[in-house]
């Protein structure tokens, strides 16, 4: 019994300490830059085997200051962010109201259902957001005939 009433204390202390906390909200600068997605998830589709793997997500900063993108970076290796050697991301600010675009290219020549993650780092409101790709790759065609 008295086990009982000890855990039954336990649980009323932790539950009682959990309902007492506070959740912090960080204090935004309400004149941040802020990213919007057109789609945050962008469906190929079904797409043929070693077909153009290339796409874009388009986004406009709504903030009120010039939006930044520091880094984007695919979920893994088979989800490329930069395209022919170079970023797939704007460099340069992108100002208040005006639009840009990401380049994602997944690898085509990987059989089958895929939906991967990235990660888009910047100076916005919030400073990393992840938008997705999915779809599907047909089986590699047969050789011959």
């Amino acid at each position: 019994m008295k086990k009982k009433i000890t855990l039954l204390l336990a649980i009323f202390g932790l539950s009682f300490g959990i309902n007492a906390q506070e959740s912090v909200i960080p204090n935004m600068d309400p004149n941040a830059a802020d990213i919007k997605f057109e789609t945050e998830v962008l469906d190929y589709g079904v797409v043929d085997y070693d077909s153009n793997g290339l796409r874009e997500f388009k986004f406009t900063n709504t903030g009120k200051s010039p939006l930044t993108i520091t880094s984007v970076s695919g979920e893994c290796g088979c989800t490329a962010t930069t395209i022919d050697g170079k970023k797939g991301w704007p460099e340069e600010p992108i100002l208040p109201g005006k639009s840009g675009v990401i380049k994602v290219k997944y690898d085509t020549k990987r059989e089958g259902r895929f939906e991967k993650n990235v990660t888009v780092t910047s100076n916005s409101k919030y400073a990393t957001k992840k938008v997705r790709i999915k779809g599907e790759v047909k089986a590699k065609p047969a050789v011959g005939g």
